[in-house]
């Protein structure tokens, strides 16, 4: 009797575990292309307007979204230039920021989530020496977990290699 009550106590103790992994913590894990409030980090002029909205006063940094290369954790000068915007009113307006890290679908799901994390990590690492507290970056890999596009050809695998900046 008390083996069986043990029995149910550990797997009612797994589902708990299990589904408290699963668990989300508000918004919508929804990256539709067609989403009007997903900005690109391009930069539309030398006086910092990224798409979107103006460095300035009023500008929202959030849903924000950074491309990369094939297999690549490394920065696009594009990405550099729109980020340096996004870090300046970051410093201004100090609040916490997350930081998604996808790849495309090739590549086995372990690498596919380290390179995520890796990509992530670009970004945060950039923020932090534009004078961003690494304690208001919060980095978190997807892998090839949540596409935006669900295709396999190069354009879509082009917009699933991304960082997301929430």
């Amino acid at each position: 009797m008390t083996r069986s009550i043990n029995h149910v106590g550990l797997l009612g103790l797994f589902a708990a575990v299990l589904l408290s992994g699963c668990a989300t913590t508000g918004g919508s894990s929804s990256t539709s292309l067609d989403d009007d409030t997903v900005r690109t980090g391009q930069v539309a002029d030398s006086s910092l307007e990224v798409s979107g909205g103006a460095a300035g006063a009023g500008y929202d940094a959030l849903d924000t979204v950074f491309y990369f290369d094939f297999d690549k954790a490394i920065l696009r000068a594009e990405s550099r230039t729109a980020l340096a915007a996004h870090a300046q009113q970051l410093v201004a307006s100090p609040r916490q920021i997350r930081l998604l890290g996808h790849a495309d679908e090739r590549g086995s799901r372990e690498y596919n989530i380290a390179l995520g994390e890796r990509r992530a990590n670009a970004v945060k690492e950039f923020l932090v020496m534009q004078g961003v507290s690494a304690a208001t970056i919060e980095v978190i890999s997807y892998g090839e977990e949540r596409p935006a596009v669900f295709a396999s050809n190069e354009q879509s695998w082009g917009l699933n290699r991304r960082v997301e900046l929430k």
